[in-house]
């Protein structure tokens, strides 16, 4: 039967091999030569620290995490765990990107459960200290063995994994949004408030405007009761404990409103979404704001006008088309999304725009140079908000006959949607629209559709894979 070695028998053979002495390699290690010889010789043989570890590694010459794999046995001497062993080597894996090692020690680890809290607090170290990526085989450790379903520490793994796998593929955050939703209840209150600002965002840009506003009105709910709390503590002069979160506390209560109106507004019900505009357009009497907060109430005021005349154009009211295009020329950031609002209108009542298109030509001709660098949009919004712009820029050409400037724009759409995997919205709206007038096209404009098709069937395929 072959002999399986040690770590011990390795480090011997190795010395043997090239003639060291305790004393002569003590010298070269660093190692003291009583503690060295006590690591090899006594009965038992005092632990290998990681750090020991590392110095015989680079005195023999060989790479960083020689040995890792039995050094695993070192971690759990006569069959126990020793974190303070661990540890250090679990960090160490991670400094190494040693996964095969991380994976190993954590399957011995959780065959004692009462580890996962301890596995919990490495994970949280890890995320905490920046290593976001490094702490998800430990979160994932910490899901697949907790014992309580309802435990906060379960909560918080299933939202650090549910964070980490957000990416531009928007059915690949369908799936995460619908895997952690259930644990939304168990986080701790500032978890929660970041957790259903993000879920409602995220069904936004599914098209599933009920379940934006359903979390929308969960996140009204539980903001308004942190209020009122803090406001109480605040009438008995009590110092108020700020939650630990990612936005200042009036985002979320801004927000809450915010997205209930424009969640509203994408099912063409405008009356009703105008109704949700008084609740964020004037907080300034809202408690404890500082510098941060009152930022946030200016642009919460600026959302407000510009989300009333937005939806008063949307309703056909065409007094409101000139003091909106000032605001908008007044705040460079909403002018793709004030224009898109003014297309959109223009293409449902069949007026011209021509005379605003030309005042805003330069920032279109910018958005259109975007088109070989559409990643400068890094976000799914910016993202969701380029393609469809110039899908309703494409339609508006198409119904006054610019067929030309309809396609180009259509491409640039097209090529949009490709990146956020956007399956639904690009066929049904932007290949439907291309078949429809394929007469139109000219032969450079269809082998450069054909090619964009190829490479949205591509990046799909990648991204399911």
């Amino acid at each position: 039967m072959e002999h399986t070695p040690t770590i011990r028998s390795k480090i011997e053979t190795e010395l043997k091999q090239r003639g060291y002495t305790f004393s002569s390699f003590s010298k070269i290690s660093g190692i003291n030569r009583g503690t060295f010889s006590t690591m090899l010789n006594s009965n038992p043989p005092k632990p290998i620290s990681v750090r020991q570890m590392d110095l015989i590694t680079k005195a023999l010459g060989y790479p960083e995490g020689w040995l890792y794999e039995l050094y695993i046995d070192e971690c759990f001497y006569e069959g126990k765990g020793h974190w303070k062993r661990i540890k250090p080597f679990l960090l160490r894996c991670v400094e190494l990107d040693r996964k095969d090692c991380i994976q190993k020690v954590l399957m011995r680890l959780t065959e004692d459960l009462s580890y996962v809290s301890t596995i919990f607090e490495l994970a949280e170290e890890l995320y905490k200290g920046g290593k976001k990526k490094e702490s998800i085989p430990f979160y994932e450790c910490v899901v697949e063995n907790e014992r309580y379903y309802q435990s906060e520490r379960l909560a918080i793994s299933q939202y650090r994994l549910f964070c980490n796998s957000l990416n531009t593929d928007l059915d690949n955050n369908r799936q995460a949004a619908i895997k952690f939703a259930p644990f939304r209840r168990n986080l701790p209150e500032n978890y929660q408030l970041d957790a259903l600002l993000k879920l409602a965002n995220l069904h936004f840009q599914f098209y599933d405007y009920e379940t934006t506003i359903h979390y929308a009105k969960e996140l009204e709910v539980l903001v308004t009761s942190i209020y009122r709390h803090q406001t109480q503590t605040r009438t008995k002069n009590r110092r108020v404990i700020n939650l630990n979160t990612e936005r200042h506390l009036i985002v979320y209560y801004g927000q809450a409103y915010l997205m209930q109106g424009n969640a509203l507004e994408k099912q063409g019900l405008y009356e009703e979404a105008m109704k949700f505009i008084p609740y964020y357009e004037n907080l300034t009497g809202f408690e404890g704001l500082d510098e941060i907060g009152t930022v946030e109430v200016q642009k919460f005021q600026i959302w407000g006008k510009a989300n009333r005349l937005n939806l008063e154009i949307l309703m056909g009211d065409m007094t409101s088309l000139s003091p909106y295009v000032e605001l908008i020329r007044n705040n460079p950031q909403e002018i793709l999304l004030g224009l898109m609002t003014i297309i959109e209108s223009a293409n449902n009542y069949s007026y011209s725009i021509d005379d605003i298109l030309i005042l805003f030509a330069e920032n279109i001709n910018e958005y259109r140079e975007l088109r070989t660098n559409i990643s400068y949009y890094h976000t799914n919004n910016n993202l969701l908000t380029y393609s469809r712009f110039f899908l309703e820029l494409s339609r508006y050409y198409f119904n006054k006959g610019s067929y030309t400037e309809a396609i180009d724009s259509m491409l640039i759409s097209l090529k949009a949607s490709s990146q956020l995997n956007d399956k639904t919205y690009y066929i049904k709206s932007i290949t439907l629209l291309f078949e429809k007038y394929k007469d139109h096209s000219t032969e450079e404009q269809r082998t450069e559709y054909e090619k964009a098709i190829k490479a949205v069937e591509s990046n799909m395929r990648q991204m399911t894979s």
